[in-house]
């Protein structure tokens, strides 16, 4: 969740942002940002820096913008529903789950005391279908890796 906050501030929007307004805004930000229209060395590099900062915030917060999300939910709902869990692994709340079928998905915001229920419950496929994959943020791994 820190991730998020700290895009969204970077960018200046809110929750709600639509693509279009998220776009508008990056095309905005990166005219002032781009190292390119500054001449001095030091200022160019550390323009280079502010404008990786801005293209990471937009690409990531396009990926979890409910238009994105409720564009690709009848996949999402797909996997989570039918594949189960080949790994899983928990680091700064964010919960990292691959699917057998090779999809892979984070979560957002999931405490440490849901981790630890899901590391212990007889079955974490079905933990995660009642108290993860409807609860909290999410974005696809998979097409961030197929796009590289």
């Amino acid at each position: 969740m820190k991730k998020i906050v700290e895009y969204r501030a970077l960018l200046g929007v809110t929750k709600t942002a639509t693509l279009k307004e998220l776009k508008t805004i990056y095309r905005n930000s990166m005219k002032d940002s781009h190292p390119d229209t500054i001449a001095d060395a030091e200022e160019r590099h550390l323009a280079e820096e502010r404008s990786k900062e801005i293209i990471a915030a937009y690409h990531f917060l396009v990926s979890i913008a409910p238009e994105t999300l409720e564009k690709d939910r009848a996949e999402y709902n797909r996997i989570t529903s039918s594949t189960n869990i080949a790994d899983f692994y928990y680091e700064n709340s964010v919960l990292y789950i691959t699917f057998l079928d090779g999809n892979s998905f984070e979560f957002f915001g999931v405490l440490r005391p849901t981790y630890i229920k899901m590391i212990n419950a007889e079955s974490p496929s079905r933990f995660a279908r009642r108290h993860i994959y409807n609860d909290y943020i999410y974005r696809s791994t998979s097409k961030l890796l197929a796009a590289e």
